[in-house]
This record gives C-alpha cells, sequence and structure tokens, in this order.
C-alpha cells in the first residue's frame, strides 16, 4: 500500500490500461448484492497522462544532473545520480521536462517515514480520484547502487506485492530508513539544508484518510542538466581571423630586395671610364 513500509519496501500499485491517456472517473464498488450492470460514473471522465513505454535513453550518465521542484512553500532542488541509477535518472528528466509531475500534489507525507508523490491521479483537483497506485503506464526495471536511503535521499516507490518499480512514485526520506535497503532505486538526494526545511514543512496527510487535508501541490519541476562548453571546432573559428603566415611574407616583400642594390650600385661610373 502507498506510503506504508510493507515488507521493507515503500509501495505503489500500477495503474490499469496503457496508451496516450487513461480514463480515470469515480465508480461504485459493484457488492455481492448489486446486479451486475456497468457502475454509472458520478462524475465526468478526466485524461491522465499516460504512455506505451518507458523512455529511450536520452542523458549522459557521465554528466551531473539537478531537479528543481517548485512549490508553494519553495523550491526543492534535487542532485541526480545518473552515474548510479542511469535509467531512473533518465525517466524521471524525461518525465519532468514533460510537464508530467506539474499540478501534482504530495499525497503521502508523514514526517516519519516519507513525503510521496509522483501519483497522476493525485493532483490538486478534485475532478480525479486520487488512488495511491497510479503511475505513467509502464514500469521500471530495479537499479542496484551503493547508495544509502538517509534522510533526504530520493527513491522510487514499489507496486504492491510485486516489488516491480512503479514508473513516476518517488519519495523523499524524512529519516534514516535502513529498512529499506535492497529496495526502492535511490536516484537522488536534496541537494541544500534550504530544500531540505521546504520538504519538512510539507503539509502531512494520508490519501487513504477520509478527509485529508490539501496537498502541496507540484508547480514545475526543472531540469538542471551539463553546462554547454564551447567545442573545438568553435576555438579555431576564432584562431582563424589573427593574421596567417602567407600574409607576413607578403608585407616582407614590399622592401627593397638585396638585387635592387646591386642594380643601384652599377649606374656609378665604373674606374676604367
Amino acid at each position: 500500500m502507498t506510503g506504508a513500509i510493507a515488507g521493507g519496501a515503500i509501495m505503489s500499485g500500477s495503474m490499469p490500461g496503457r496508451g496516450d491517456t487513461t480514463e480515470l472517473a469515480i465508480t461504485p464498488t459493484p457488492t455481492a448484492t448489486q446486479p451486475a450492470e456497468e457502475p454509472t460514473p458520478t462524475t465526468e471522465p478526466t485524461q491522465v497522462k499516460t504512455y506505451p513505454n518507458p523512455p529511450e535513453m536520452t542523458i549522459d550518465a557521465s554528466k551531473q544532473y539537478f531537479a528543481v521542484i517548485e512549490t508553494e512553500k519553495g523550491d526543492i532542488r534535487l542532485e541526480l545520480f545518473a552515474a548510479e541509477a542511469p535509467e531512473t535518472v533518465n525517466n524521471f528528466v524525461f518525465l519532468a521536462r514533460d510537464g508530467f509531475y506539474d499540478d501534482l500534489i504530495f499525497h503521502y507525507v508523514d514526517h516519519e517515514l516519507v513525503a510521496q508523490t509522483g501519483d497522476p491521479t493525485c493532483t490538486a483537483s478534485p475532478a480525479v480520484t486520487c488512488t495511491g497506485e497510479g503511475g505513467p503506464g509502464y514500469t521500471l526495471p530495479g537499479e542496484t547502487n551503493e547508495k544509502k536511503h538517509v534522510a533526504g535521499s530520493v527513491a522510487m516507490a514499489e507496486q504492491t506485492a510485486t516489488y516491480v518499480t512503479n514508473g513516476s512514485q518517488f519519495f523523499i526520506a524524512l529519516q534514516d530508513l535502513p529498512q529499506l535497503e535492497g529496495h526502492n532505486t535511490v536516484f537522488g538526494q536534496v541537494a541544500d539544508e534550504e530544500s531540505m526545511e521546504v520538504v519538512r514543512s510539507l503539509t502531512p496527510r494520508d490519501w487513504r484518510d477520509l478527509n485529508p487535508p490539501p496537498g502541496d501541490e507540484i508547480l514545475s519541476v526543472t531540469i538542471e542538466g551539463p553546462e554547454e562548453t564551447p567545442t573545438p571546432t568553435e576555438t579555431i573559428e576564432e584562431s582563424e581571423e589573427t593574421p596567417t603566415p602567407t600574409e607576413t611574407i607578403e608585407e616582407s616583400e614590399e622592401t627593397p630586395t638585396p638585387t635592387e642594390t646591386i642594380e643601384g650600385a652599377e649606374e656609378t661610373p665604373t674606374p676604367t671610364e
């Protein structure tokens, strides 16, 4: 179950269905006494962005990436571990740049555990029921590395029972969580204390409660990639603007040559004359 430690892992369910979008609506749950008929939605279906497959690898795992999660309570800057979890970081960068996380909320916040987000059904709008089990339409392979589940670490949630990595839900640890070692791919770390203070200020809530308080909304996620540096070609083009050796030689040819000096000497009278 999302937001709870089950079997040593932070759990999350998978979203049923695939394709460009999945229609979600609030529907009554059939019981044994209800007729087997199609349930009638009580709200209009709402489109939730999903994808048929994980993204292709586009990041350079040898480079450094950061992410800035903008919230109304302040920015949360994350250092991403591209070298240690390349597929997970690549996926996070893709979803962030595609605006997947925009308008989602931190649907589960327990100051003794984690602050979790990334479920596309958990938005600031009440039009969609927050299931705590949403995802991007695909799962990810787990990536094992030496990074620990310490306060401020950023890791992926896992599906309930299967322990398969959810494709979009992640959490920020608010305490050291050694019981999670071996699960939940760690792919980042809160970059500074100011950002950690923002995480600590997030509203405690559990999406499973009957009337949970409003969750803190993600306004945007910005990826800071490797800095652009001049290429060798650009440096060569700039150096070509200086005079070439050929130009210097042409200027030197304008001075009198030794031959011209000899010709001038021949114009004086010779000793015979």
